[in-house]
């Protein structure tokens, strides 16, 4: 694959992008402009300024810190992480990206990506170049409050796990806020698959490898969910969202 960001994707295993009134199920775009009444056909240029790259396999690496910004990334499909690495070598899980959620934005102060995103899974992306969308956002009002609710997000999320919260709290918040982000784009809120490995969980969530499995397990055994390897079925949400609340209103 090429060291390039965002490699042109093989246009023969290109995915379904909805029709020519509706737009694809996990458009990052598509409420903000289904809100304004527009479908497809009434915004043609913002359809125009989309790039369909990938695929993306695990390990692969979607753009590198110090890459010059030129585009943001709609995840299509799988998932992506953000990270950094420090002088000594050590890794930073930053976030991870599922399918409708933006990665990219982070860059736009400094006109440099500040971070790696990786593909953990097969991943496939939307590319807008941000130097367009930004023309098209001065006269579209549905795409400039997206991207300041994007952008809004992205920073909120970034302070949740700054406080001193409990094992059991920063995991629970981790996996509501996985149901939430998932459900929201027609997935299931309640059966989902962890598609990044535990030490990513554990990295991002400041916390040690076996902590996370330790509160897994526990959480297991008292009834709040079931884990099968990967899968994991959320099966009392209502005390899960109880144990996640100090963090998920900050």
């Amino acid at each position: 694959m090429s060291n390039l960001p965002f490699p042109r994707l093989n246009p023969q295993v290109l995915a379904d992008d909805g029709d020519e009134l509706t737009f694809c199920s996990t458009c990052a775009f598509s409420q903000a402009c289904l809100s304004h009444g527009m479908d497809k056909s009434a915004l043609r240029e913002l359809h125009v300024l989309v790039e369909h790259v990938g695929p993306y396999h695990a390990g692969d690496r979607i753009f590198a810190e110090g890459d010059p910004f030129e585009a943001i990334a709609a995840v299509r499909a799988g998932t992506v992480k953000t990270r950094m690495i420090d002088r000594d070598g050590h890794e930073h899980v930053l976030g991870f990206y599922f399918p409708g959620e933006v990665v990219g934005l982070s860059a736009i102060d400094g006109h440099r990506y500040p971070c790696d995103a990786i593909a953990l899974d097969t991943v496939m992306l939307c590319r807008f170049s941000f130097p367009k969308i930004s023309v098209l956002a001065t006269r579209v009002p549905g795409i400039q409050a997206e991207l300041f609710r994007l952008l809004s997000r992205d920073i909120g999320r970034a302070t949740q796990l700054a406080g001193d919260w409990s094992s059991d709290q920063r995991v629970a918040a981790f996996l509501i806020g996985m149901s939430r982000r998932l459900s929201a784009r027609g997935f299931s809120a309640t059966r989902f698959q962890l598609t990044m490995a535990r030490t990513d969980i554990a990295n991002y969530l400041r916390l040690a490898p076996e902590t996370v499995s330790r509160v897994l397990r526990r959480m297991q055994n008292v009834g709040l969910l079931v884990v099968d390897r990967r899968e994991v079925e959320l099966l009392d949400l209502v005390r899960i969202e109880a144990l996640a609340a100090p963090i998920r209103r900050v």
